[in-house]
């Protein structure tokens, strides 16, 4: 199983993420109360040390990966997607070749 980051930075992490999507005003919204509620109450403190606040750590880096894929994915899929009828050109260009010239040659000669 792959190590957790502290929870300090998933935290931050997902606020990121939220700031990202709702802009300055992130933090009046509900989900910014709930997950500052969450990582208060789960908090580990000197007296206790608990499966629950591991799993709770868990579940929160697993929606910080969410998150950022779900970005991801959607600035690929607007980059990629519904652009219609693309001239050879273009498809080209998006696999990184260019078409060869061809003024009066084969393509080659310049």
């Amino acid at each position: 199983m792959a190590t957790l980051s502290s929870p300090l930075r998933v935290c931050r992490g997902i606020l990121k993420e939220l700031r990202v999507l709702q802009g300055p005003s992130y933090r009046q919204s509900l989900a910014y109360g709930y997950v500052m509620d969450q990582f208060r109450k789960n908090k580990v403190t000197g007296e206790r040390y608990c499966r629950a606040q591991q799993e709770a750590h868990h579940d929160s880096d697993t929606y910080l990966c969410l998150l950022s894929s779900t970005r991801s994915h959607l600035a690929l899929h607007n980059l990629y997607h519904a652009k219609g009828e693309r001239s050879p050109e273009q498809v080209a260009g998006l696999v990184g070749l260019r078409l060869p010239t061809q003024p009066g040659g084969k393509g080659w000669e310049k």
